[in-house]
């Protein structure tokens, strides 16, 4: 063990730059460690190293010049203050709240995102599930597969989207995405920001508790704050009403879990489609057997497409920051918008 923690120390034999890996992100469990490959820098992974992090970050900090992270990886102050030569942060989501941005302001540090690739994606994906809990897809397909059909007759009928009410907290790309697939259906639009949209046609209410008055549904869109930490909550949960349908391709923490569980037990609500959890993975065990509850395990964004775009992109970054050149998909470090996309 000695030999192979003194061998996980020494630095690469090469003159390549060091991009730290923090915490593996889901490509590479999908497709390899090599997907974000590239001839002109190398990766350095504590996770494969028998060192504790801190050491590990010692051994390597004259060294790293970059890091590259996920929305499951935090990159604290402390991190950022381990590493002398860190000229930039690369994450594979939209959502940048994992990154310690007034730390990177205060050093000069370069932030990149995943731009708005998963946009379209995730738009798909609020407007699927929100069909599937008014359309009662996921329920009824377990009803016939239970064999129930034949022995207990036809399924209850679900609610049809078009014409419906539906509000969007978050327009940022997810949310205007998400207003464009649901005009076809038709459905009428409301939205929530921190400021009203001049160029959009759609409802603006400056208040999320009114917002949910005046829909049948709500789809959360907005970026994960201090701010947006449990917006959603009882309040905003009972001004949507018992006919009410909400759905979160956001992040989990902007709806109160506790308070949303207690609601569909109670019947409070119509239904929920949910990518996201406040505690990921662990979902709550009351959700389990809702039949008006739909969830998927935060994969809003992975599609196969959407991926190698991501691939190019980080790649991209990296190669453009080594090369002197600007980014592809730089992040502004002045204060962040909280209905901006959130993945």
């Amino acid at each position: 063990m000695a030999v192979a923690a003194e061998n996980q120390s020494q630095p690469p034999q090469n003159d390549l730059p060091d991009v730290l890996i923090l915490k593996p992100p889901t490509a590479f469990s999908i497709f390899g460690d090599h997907f974000f490959h590239s001839p002109k820098f190398q990766f350095l992974k504590p996770f494969e190293s028998p060192l504790p992090l801190p050491q590990f970050l010692l051994t390597h900090a004259q060294s790293v010049q970059a890091i590259l992270t996920s929305a499951s990886g935090s990159v604290t102050a402390d991190t950022i203050r381990l590493l002398p030569r860190l000229g930039l942060v690369v994450t594979t989501s939209q959502g940048i709240n994992h990154i310690d941005l007034s730390e990177c302001r205060r050093r000069g540090i370069a932030v990149a995102g995943a731009g708005t690739i998963f946009s379209t994606d995730c738009a798909d994906s609020a407007v699927g599930l929100l069909l599937d809990v008014l359309r009662k897809v996921s329920a009824a397909n377990r009803y016939v597969k239970q064999g129930l059909w034949s022995t207990q007759g036809n399924y209850p009928l679900g609610y049809k989207l078009g014409g419906k009410q539906v509000g969007i907290v978050g327009l940022g790309s997810i949310g205007t995405e998400v207003a464009k697939r649901l005009e076809a259906f038709p459905c009428s639009i409301s939205y929530n920001s921190r400021s009203k949209k001049p160029s959009v046609p759609y409802t603006f209410y400056p208040n999320v508790v009114e917002l949910a008055v005046n829909c049948d549904a709500l789809i959360i869109c907005c970026a994960l704050t201090d701010e947006t930490h449990h917006l959603i909550g009882k309040e905003v949960l009972s001004a949507l009403g018992k006919d009410g349908v909400i759905i979160n391709i956001a992040r989990g923490p902007i709806i109160d879990e506790k308070e949303l569980v207690q609601c569909l037990i109670k019947r409070e609500i119509r239904g929920a489609g949910l990518d996201v959890f406040e505690h990921e993975p662990d979902v709550p065990v009351e959700l389990l057997a809702l039949d008006n509850v739909v969830m998927s395990p935060h994969n809003a964004v992975c599609t196969t497409e959407s991926l190698e775009e991501l691939r190019k992109t980080v790649v991209g970054n990296f190669e453009a920051f080594f090369s002197n050149e600007p980014l592809l998909t730089p992040v502004p470090l002045d204060d962040r918008p909280h209905s901006s996309v959130a993945r």
